[in-house]
């Protein structure tokens, strides 16, 4: 018999595919995870929410009146496996924005994306859920320290127009990843 000792990349692989399979065991669904009421699917077929729907659609962001961009910004693929991307949440009126870290599972960002105007600064605030963090953009334009402690923040603010993608490095793996558009 031979002994097989778990290296560091066997245990990450093994915790993504855990995390994937979780995930995606609620995908699938059919609308069942509803709010008791007999109405229809309210916001989360890709409407504006503007049918009576209560925001009971999954999104942890808080509001269930969360507006959303009418046209998906190209983020080149980067976001095709991120843990809780469906769609990109429009804050252009805000002066600052707020993303959490360890949203969801504990391994999201939230929300995953976010369309801001040029100057806005984006605050990530961490919950204290899914281990250490970090905020590092893919360009290395910013990157926070990584930490685990609930209400830790990090800010940047965004003056460049475009797309802006980044990652928890300790987390990339299984999907920890964000996105900032700049209008």
């Amino acid at each position: 018999m031979t002994r097989r000792t778990l290296d560091r990349r066997t245990f990450v692989r093994t915790t993504a595919a855990l995390g994937v399979t979780t995930a995606l065991a609620g995908c699938g669904g059919s609308g069942d995870g509803g709010d008791g009421g007999s109405g229809g699917s309210g916001g989360s077929d890709g409407s504006d929410g503007s049918d009576g729907s209560d925001g009971s659609d999954g999104s942890d962001g808080g509001s269930g009146d969360q507006q959303y961009l009418s046209e998906e910004p190209d983020y080149g693929g980067f976001l095709d496996d991120a843990t809780n991307y469906e769609r990109t949440a429009d804050m252009t009126d805000a002066d600052s924005v707020a993303v959490d870290v360890g949203a969801g599972d504990g391994l999201a960002f939230g929300p995953a994306a976010v369309a801001v105007s040029s100057g806005t600064t984006v605050t990530w605030e961490w919950t204290g859920e899914g281990g250490q963090h970090n905020v590092a953009g893919s360009d290395g334009n910013f990157e926070s320290e990584t930490v685990g402690e609930a209400g830790h923040t990090f800010e940047h603010t965004f003056e460049e127009s475009g797309v802006h993608t980044y990652v928890c490095t300790p987390h990339e793996a299984v999907g920890m990843k964000g996105a900032v558009y700049v209008e």
